[in-house]
């Protein structure tokens, strides 16, 4: 078994000064995060980035600054076996969004039900509007951390 999950993310802001959130029931859990997921094997941290974002979203997106890599111990909340080496970017749009954006947290459209009838799991995607964005607006430790250096930086 691998004891070490590898996670990226992007942190993407838009000219309105909003911050995309994914809205994930997966698990049996509400998770509200940044988009991303696990790096497979033979991939590198910018690539899974693209891939990423292009599998969840259908966004080509550009991988620009490193904004922080995990410094602590911090176990799965899946599986306590697993440590969790999160890496997150600042990414970029190449083009507009064309996945449906939700305004209430954990709403989901028919197509996104459909899916998590086939799979158990399901996402949808928000913006939080800069004013109202901190590290209460994600649920997961390091996306916390993470949020507080965003506010800070940008």
């Amino acid at each position: 078994m691998n004891r070490f999950n590898v996670r990226v993310y992007g942190i993407l802001l838009n000219n309105l000064k909003q911050v995309l959130i994914s809205d994930e029931w997966i698990r049996g859990m509400y998770i509200s995060k940044f988009c991303g997921g696990g790096l497979e094997f033979g991939e590198g941290t910018r690539d899974c980035l693209v891939r990423e974002f292009m599998e969840e979203m259908r966004l080509r997106v550009s991988v620009e600054e490193h904004i922080y890599t995990t410094d602590y111990y911090q176990p799965s909340a899946f599986n306590p076996e697993q440590q969790i080496i999160s890496i997150y970017y600042r990414v970029r749009a190449l083009e507009d969004i064309q996945v449906p954006m939700q305004q209430i947290p954990f709403t989901f459209n028919a197509d996104q039900l459909k899916q998590y009838e086939l799979t158990g799991e399901t996402e949808s995607f928000r913006w939080v509007e800069w004013d109202h964005f901190s590290e209460e607006r994600v649920t997961l430790p390091i996306d916390k951390k993470v949020a507080r250096i965003i506010k800070e930086r940008y």
